[in-house]
């Protein structure tokens, strides 16, 4: 017997324990016409760099996925990207979801609270409550979560640059409803890098917006050890316009900067790099897509363990959420959305996601309608149910043209880590503005594309339909919301001990200034009913704004 075949016995044999030791859904994972599934299929004849490049599902380095029986075990969470209007209406809104099947929910914030305003600043008119849920004191995350256990669904809050201040919101609503810290679950979206690098929602400069997220880490892996403090995301780079291989590289570029930052802080990588979860997003191209996630997978567990030292599995594997593509959405025929964030789904799915969001087929027009809202969940549990494709643990492995791409991915990948890296890392790239200069041609070739009918974009370019006449129900926010959510704020100073919150304030920027960790003066603060802008406000007396430089 040859040493390689050895190793892969082994292996074989260390997975098929793994296997068996896991828990399995009570299911049957029979073909629909009634044929027997294996939970896994592998080579006969392994070649030399099988156990290298592929390995078994829930083994180094992970290109098969990060569990050995994946969905036979848990299926993936579902998700659906939910706000709008005042927080009364968006909870509806969360407990109708729930009773038809969603298993987590995810947050849509509006424009100002992602910006750091609370509803009556000047900056805010227009905009409360227009693209998500207006949230600015404990008291409108009460109203958010009510009469939902925090203790029992996983929260993914989209959030960046207030992001601390709307997790105290969110700890402080689960301890006033006497959840222990421990076991809260979900995700932060607390990616300040990928703001400077695509979506443009920051509120202070880079250095010390890392600061805060270091000390976010510092304070969640001590007191919420199930609970992942940043979603590192690459959704809103490829959304920027970037290629797939772009969106891999610099989110990974950007993950890693996170991790030699939580180092140099003094956290412990295995204490810390268990729950950092990544957000991919899921385009049209399909095996190009389910590439990346397995090219992600492997970069990753290289990575840490070669270069950081990494030691725990769990630091190893690379758990991540997906969403659909926004951008490929289209205004015109808004039905063929369906079909577009189905396919999207299905290789978010094959490529062994852990969480997952379908995109609604209105979300060009207009935040997702109930109606919208419910088809694009159905979408998840036809595929989980119907499709087959969670009977089996990485049903494209072994597949020449799937194992090709996910290689070229990896080494077009690894040649723009060598390109940061000259740079002097990610923060120097983004001030030169490398990032955004890349984005920007991939983005501009991509349209060239389209425009030359080069790549067909149906209903856009071609298939068009003259006259077309939208018969979808569109959802429509009342101009009453900006109003109702200035006088709960009114309300809320009313009622308020206006010393107490002052003081809270003044803790907070004296935090800010000598170094001390933030979290828990701004947790005391919102228990004082200061509000979001105000909070800000205390931490910008320190750490200043960010105006970006222009890079063209």
């Amino acid at each position: 017997m040859t040493k390689q075949l050895e190793l892969f016995n082994k292996s074989k044999k260390q997975w098929e324990d793994d296997f068996n030791s896991s828990p399995s859904r009570e299911y049957s994972f029979d073909t629909i016409s009634g044929e027997p599934v294996d939970p896994l299929y592998i080579p006969q004849s392994p070649n030399d760099d099988f156990l290298d490049k592929l390995g078994f599902p829930g083994q180094f380095p992970y290109t098969r996925g990060v569990h050995a029986n994946m969905y036979r075990g848990k299926l993936w969470t579902k998700r659906q990207f939910s706000g709008f209007g005042t927080p009364e209406e968006t909870n509806a809104r969360y407990h109708s979801l729930l009773e038809k099947g969603l298993t987590g929910l995810s947050v849509a914030y509006d424009m100002p609270t992602l910006m750091g305003y609370d509803p009556d600043h000047p900056f805010s008119e227009g905009e409360v409550g227009k693209c998500g849920v207006s949230v600015a004191s404990i008291k409108d995350m009460e109203k958010l979560f009510k009469d939902i256990d925090l203790g029992k669904i996983s929260v993914s809050q989209t959030i960046n640059g207030p992001a601390v201040i709307l997790l105290a919101f969110y700890i402080a609503v689960a301890e006033n409803q006497k959840v222990p810290l421990k076991k809260l679950t979900g995700t932060l979206q607390n990616d300040i890098l990928k703001e400077f690098i695509a979506q443009k929602e920051w509120i202070f400069p880079p250095e010390p917006s890392m600061r805060v997220i270091t000390d976010m880490m510092k304070f969640c892996t001590k007191n919420l050890p199930k609970y992942n403090t940043i979603s590192i995301s690459g959704y809103h780079i490829r959304e920027a316009g970037s290629t797939a291989a772009q969106e891999l590289a610099f989110t990974l570029a950007n993950g890693f900067t996170y991790v030699e930052y939580a180092m140099k802080a003094g956290i412990d990588i295995d204490d810390f790099a268990p729950r950092l979860s990544y957000f991919f997003n899921s385009h049209m191209d399909f095996f190009e897509e389910i590439a990346k996630y397995r090219a992600a997978r492997r970069i990753w567990a290289l990575r840490m363990k070669n270069k950081y030292g990494a030691k725990d599995p769990r630091s190893l594997k690379l758990r991540f959420h997906a969403q659909t593509a926004g951008c490929s959405l289209t205004a015109q025929q808004p039905e063929n959305n369906i079909a577009r964030t189905g396919f999207q789904a299905l290789a978010a799915v094959l490529g062994g996601t852990q969480s997952l969001h379908t995109n609604s087929m209105d979300e060009t027009l207009a935040l997702p309608s109930e109606k919208a809202a419910e088809i694009a969940l159905r979408t998840q549990q036809l595929i989980a149910f119907e499709t087959g494709v969670a009977n089996v643990t990485d049903p494209l492995g072994g597949s020449w043209y799937v194992e090709e791409l996910t290689n070229q991915i990896e080494a077009k990948a690894e040649k723009y880590f060598q390109e940061i890296e000259d740079l002097g890392g990610v923060i120097p790239a983004i001030e030169k503005g490398y990032f955004q200069r890349e984005i920007a041609q991939a983005a501009s070739d991509y349209q060239q594309k389209i425009d030359k009918k080069e790549f067909i974009h149906v209903g856009v370019n071609d298939f068009v339909q003259e006259n077309e006449e939208i018969e979808i129900p569109i959802l429509e926010i009342s101009s009453d919301v900006e109003k109702l959510q200035k006088d709960s704020l009114t309300q809320l100073r009313s009622v308020r001990d206006d010393n107490s919150v002052q003081l809270a304030l003044k803790s907070i920027s004296k935090a800010c200034k000598n170094g001390e960790n933030i979290m828990l003066p701004i947790i005391d603060a919102s228990k004082k009913l200061a509000t979001m802008g105000e909070i800000v406000g205390a931490m910008k007396k320190e750490f200043g704004e960010w105006q970006e430089t222009s890079v063209f």
